[in-house]
């Protein structure tokens, strides 16, 4: 299960930045989106600044929600998540003799 939203802010040209639950944070661009049904009212740029996030994705006010997992996978990211310390801890039995 890739991360989920946990805010989001409008950018200009129809861009989203976006925080993941994981510490990441993306860039998501809306544009491709905008000719296309239910999202071509996101071309009203002031409709388009009333996203929020909510149930770990982004929506406006008329419904209007992306996959979380486009959100994600689809997003350039501009941060990354931190990198956790991962020690690997081996253990090498030793023949007694």
């Amino acid at each position: 299960m890739n991360p989920r939203v946990k805010a989001v802010k409008a950018k200009d040209n129809y861009k989203l930045e976006i925080t993941f639950s994981n510490g990441e944070v993306g860039i998501y661009d809306c544009s491709p989106l905008l000719n296309f049904g239910v999202f071509s009212e996101l071309k009203d740029k002031i409709y388009f600044q009333q996203v929020r996030a909510a149930y770990g994705t982004v929506v406006w006010p008329h419904e209007q929600d992306i996959c979380p997992d486009t959100l994600y996978l689809d997003s350039v990211k501009i941060k990354k998540s931190p990198n956790k310390s991962l020690r690997r801890i081996g253990t090498k039995s030793r023949a007694r003799r």
